[in-house]
């Protein structure tokens, strides 16, 4: 079961290291589970849970790049953090280009730690509200049926009713009928608030 209180998931076979982490998030008022071992986190991880993962880099079994990985492949965009004893270059940068928020050297300060999960747990949220935002916008527009949207296009490219009609064949009644549907099904409550829906549905879309 899920719920709406933000997790902090740490993976490391180092039971002193799971329970150091775990402590600081627990300073900071998040909640936190613990696993042994990726694989342990893959078994008992839900997606729709928000959260961040805190992982070592070097464990038994499958490597806390191999989980980045893994997760990057099944669409799972959990912010993650890496700790690491071998903190090289080449490793940071692969890293963060496969989307760690952050690579921290062991022993870490508590300090930069605790900077890295708060900045992760605000990306989750972000991430998150972004996504509600984006699924509310693609059923609103789901709703309309194609001579609908033929008239949306028209209207967020600024033509007249009168220009609309006479290029779709059809009256200037059964346009002003069709906007009507349009800022019934999509909420909108102006012509500029529903420009605004279009332009933020296109960039969901771009990125």
């Amino acid at each position: 079961m899920t719920t709406d209180e933000a997790t902090v998931y740490i993976v490391d076979d180092d039971e002193g290291a799971r329970s150091s982490v775990k402590a600081l998030a627990r300073s900071m008022g998040v909640r936190a589970e613990v696993f042994p071992s990726a694989e342990k986190f893959l078994e008992h991880y839900d997606p729709r849970q928000p959260g961040c993962l805190v992982t070592d880099l070097r464990m038994l079994g499958m490597s806390g790049m191999e989980l980045q990985e893994k997760l990057a492949v099944d669409g799972i965009l959990i912010p993650v953090i890496i700790i690491t004893a071998h903190a090289e270059t080449s490793l940071t940068v692969s890293a963060v280009k496969r989307g760690a928020v952050n690579v921290l050297e062991k022993p870490c300060r508590d300090y930069e730690l605790f900077d890295a999960i708060r900045d992760a747990l605000a990306q989750d949220e972000e991430a998150r509200l972004q996504a509600a935002k984006q699924r509310e916008f693609e059923a609103r527009f789901s709703t309309l049926s194609k001579d609908e949207q033929r008239v949306l296009e028209l209207m967020t490219e600024g033509t007249a009713n009168k220009v609309i009609a006479r290029r779709l064949e059809v009256s200037i009644r059964t346009v002003e009928n069709r906007r009507q549907r349009i800022f019934a099904k999509t909420g909108a409550k102006s012509l500029a608030e529903l420009i605004r829906f279009v332009v933020e549905m296109r960039s969901f879309s771009r990125d």
